[in-house]
């Protein structure tokens, strides 16, 4: 997989528009104030998205399932015979572009993206990097925090690590599963200005498990956030 593969996975905006938002709010989140747990969803048809003007694909370089090589990366990453290196390979046979290292780097950037956007309240910038079960729970609780006259102050402090834990395909679609531990200073407040949860300085740290999806049947190289939890 090219080095930049996984800018195809997430960069589903623009690039100025990603730098710019990246550096004025960074991964800004609501903490606490989480929408329900999601459960799995088909991502839309592949031909969702693909004419907006947001979606950057770069060129792909090929590469066939049945060169080792397109498994060197897989084993480099996860143990070879565990259940994970056994799950990245069956995606790599699907999609023999997927890199994990490259996958993990492009999920942490569309993680900061999509905290950012929940607590800025962006429904444009979630609906591209969505399921559309999935946004449309996040939705929903913007709906609900809005109705109520609450803001969300939060600063995205950075991430402390980012793996795949689980890899499987569901078909022709891959799932890939990841745990992420990030800190935030994040805090909600009322119409009022007062604070109703969180703390405006303190920093916290955040234990999630996302889950992201691909048809690898289809032409749009595009992953979308399918599945969210907090890792207790």
């Amino acid at each position: 997989m090219g080095s930049f593969d996984f800018v195809t996975f997430f960069f589903f905006v623009a690039a100025v528009i990603i730098f710019v938002q990246l550096r004025s709010v960074l991964g800004k989140r609501t903490g606490h104030e989480r929408p329900p747990r999601d459960q799995m969803a088909r991502r839309d048809q592949a031909a969702e998205g693909m004419d907006d003007p947001k979606v950057v694909t770069l060129p792909r370089r090929g590469r066939d399932a049945a060169d080792t090589d397109a498994f060197a990366a897989v084993d480099a990453y996860a143990e070879p015979g565990s259940e994970l290196n056994k799950g990245l390979r069956e995606v790599v046979t699907a999609d023999p572009t997927f890199d994990p290292k490259e996958f993990v780097a492009g999920a942490t950037t569309a993680y900061e993206m999509i905290v950012s956007a929940f607590a800025e309240g962006d429904r444009k910038t979630l609906k591209g990097l969505l399921s559309r079960e999935v946004y449309d729970g996040f939705v929903a609780a913007i709906d609900e925090r809005e109705k109520r006259g609450e803001v969300v102050r939060s600063n995205f402090v950075g991430i402390e690590k980012s793996s795949i834990i689980q890899a499987e395909m569901k078909g022709a679609e891959a799932n890939i599963t990841l745990r992420i531990v990030s800190q935030l200073i994040s805090a909600t407040l009322d119409k009022d200005g007062e604070v109703i949860e969180g703390d405006l300085v303190e920093v916290t740290d955040v234990n999630d498990v996302w889950t992201f999806a691909r048809d690898t049947r289809s032409r749009d190289p595009n992953w979308r956030l399918i599945a969210t939890e907090a890792d207790q």
